[in-house]
């Protein structure tokens, strides 16, 4: 009897695997790293796995997410530390947003290009991502005249791509798609297994909270938008020795101008910060003296997820009577925007795996 009831128990879990019909995803977290996962998941799978459902779950959409309040500077690190497959990732959110630009989209996406400097106070290697940006090139002495306290520096042009605009507009695409949004705070990966096949986690510095993660850790940064229309290119100071985001730092956006330059690495405060803010703004105006004549609008505040690698693997969890798969992707610090697409591809990656190992699960035709 005892055998019997093994070998049934052992039938039903092999029914639960293997005989489902539908597959289903589920995406945690509504940020430009959430909403670009499911977006790579639908334009790959949704032709060739049917019937594919997608929902995201969040307890915070556009307008108040992180990449919301972020200005949406393309740019990774001034040192990338020897990480290949971010280099990689980094070029091809680059290249994709770059194949936007002469589409009727760009404007709805909030996506334009921006020229301007990067400057030093002595000499540093050029970047991992000097050829994926246009003009890259070395200031003459000429142009560092106009930065008095800094001796080196690179020109050159790239993106901005606002997150207050790219959200609303990749939900709406989403959305066409089939894709369905629930505002609900999920506080297990257990509490969706049932349901799906696959949880994709794009829960940036929330992470902690559905698994321990020593390694995540919060960077709080403060900034402080401005209009000034007079500014026409971005301009970020570095001290490699003070470390990344401690110096000023002046991206003028579609229609304010963001200041910045705090990076706190361990401070989980979303309150503005007197301080922090005298500090963003004489910094600011020591750059470009005319930003004094500039009406601040607002500060804001967010925590970067900080990792020391981006966590972007599979992870399989044993409920039965099915196992569901678990897509880790977050720890994006203070460039999500500029990682995301690349991030998102290596998700759908991840899940081509997964399809490929659980044929016949789910209905695959023919592509012959």
């Amino acid at each position: 009897m005892e055998a019997w009831l093994h070998l049934n128990a052992q039938t039903e879990e092999l029914v639960g695997q293997h005989c489902r019909t539908e597959m289903r995803v589920a995406v945690i977290g509504a940020g430009v790293i959430g909403l670009s996962s499911a977006q790579c998941i639908i334009n790959r799978f949704q032709p060739t796995v049917k019937p594919l459902t997608v929902i995201v779950y969040a307890d915070t959409f556009t307008p108040d997410t992180t990449s919301d309040g972020a200005a949406g500077f393309w740019q990774p690190y001034v040192l990338d530390e020897g990480k290949p497959e971010e280099v990689k990732w980094n070029k091809e959110t680059f290249d994709y947003l770059l194949s936007y630009m002469s589409s009727s989209d760009a404007n709805e996406m909030g996506l334009f290009l921006q020229s301007g400097y990067n400057i030093f106070k002595e000499p540093v290697p050029d970047p991992s991502w000097k050829d994926a940006v246009l003009g890259f090139r070395h200031l003459t002495t000429k142009e560092l005249k106009l930065f008095p306290g800094f001796s080196y520096g690179w020109f050159n042009t790239t993106l901005m791509l606002e997150g207050k605009s790219y959200l609303p507009w990749m939900m709406a695409k989403l959305k066409e798609c089939g894709v369905k949004f629930v505002e609900k705070k999920i506080s297990s990966f257990q509490e969706l297994g049932p349901d799906f096949d696959v949880i994709v986690n794009c829960t940036g510095i929330r992470a902690q909270e559905l698994q321990p993660d020593p390694e995540l850790k919060p960077a709080r940064g403060q900034i402080v938008k401005v209009y000034a229309p007079w500014m026409k290119h971005f301009i970020v100071s570095h001290d490699l020795k003070a470390g990344i985001y401690s110096m000023p730092y002046i991206l003028p956006g579609s229609k304010l101008v963001t200041m910045g330059g705090i990076f706190q690495l361990g401070n989980w405060s979303e309150e503005n910060n007197p301080k922090d803010h005298n500090k963003v703004w004489e910094g600011g105006c020591k750059l470009v003296p005319s930003l004094k004549n500039a009406k601040i609008v607002e500060d804001w505040t967010g925590l970067r997820p900080v990792r020391n690698r981006i966590r972007l693997e599979r992870q399989t969890f044993e409920s039965r009577p099915q196992t569901f798969e678990v897509i880790h992707n977050y720890g994006h610090g203070g460039y999500g925007l500029t990682i995301h697409w690349g991030c998102a591809m290596e998700v759908s990656n991840i899940l081509d795996k997964i399809v490929q190992e659980r044929k016949p699960s789910w209905k695959i035709p023919s592509r012959l």
